[in-house]
């Protein structure tokens, strides 16, 4: 077992001497530098709630003749849409609202949380924020909990179990948003 934690160390060691050959330590300590800014800053991120992303909705082309019947991956009525992998609340688009928008009397709340959903139309993933509506008392429609790669609590920009309305001046949560932030 001696000879294997030798070979270990022999090995680190070479690798290690072959990285401060080719590297400086002012190169190490800049990029240390941003990763660990970078790292502090990147849980803060996104928390807009302006509702600037409405147009970005998809819509369903009509087949002549009638009403599109969508897959339940692409109706934003349906739990099973793709954008609402890490959702939990009710929909906005079954209570007065939209996908991105909140209903009339309900305010977005100030701080969100995020996840990252893939599209199935297009096979790319998405920055989603999901932004909860308050002032108005539970909406009671469409109730969902999607749990895809949720983080235990003490993550919070990424858990969704936290009342999120409470950073606002009513805490009551009414219903949920979901807003493409960007392409992950």
């Amino acid at each position: 077992m001696q000879w294997l934690t030798d070979l270990i160390d022999k090995k680190t060691e070479k690798r290690l001497r072959q990285v401060a050959h080719s590297q400086g330590r002012r190169s190490l300590l800049g990029r240390l530098g941003v990763a660990l800014v970078g790292g502090a800053v990147l849980p803060m991120l996104p928390f807009d709630r302006s509702g600037q992303f409405a147009g970005s909705a998809q819509a369903a082309e009509l087949p002549k003749g009638g009403k599109a019947k969508l897959a339940a991956n692409q109706d934003p009525t349906q739990c099973e849409y793709w954008r609402y992998c890490a959702f939990d609340g009710y929909l906005c688009t079954c209570c007065g609202g939209s996908l991105t928008q909140c209903p009339p009397g309900a305010e977005a709340s100030k701080v969100s949380w995020v996840g990252t959903c893939m599209n199935p139309a297009d096979g790319r993933h998405y920055l989603v924020s999901y932004n909860d509506c308050c002032g108005k008392s539970a909406c009671g429609e469409c109730l969902c909990n999607n749990n895809e790669g949720e983080r235990p609590g003490y993550r919070l920009g990424i858990h969704n179990d936290i009342n999120w309305c409470m950073a606002n001046t009513s805490p009551m949560f009414h219903c949920t948003t979901s807003i493409i932030v960007g392409v992950a």
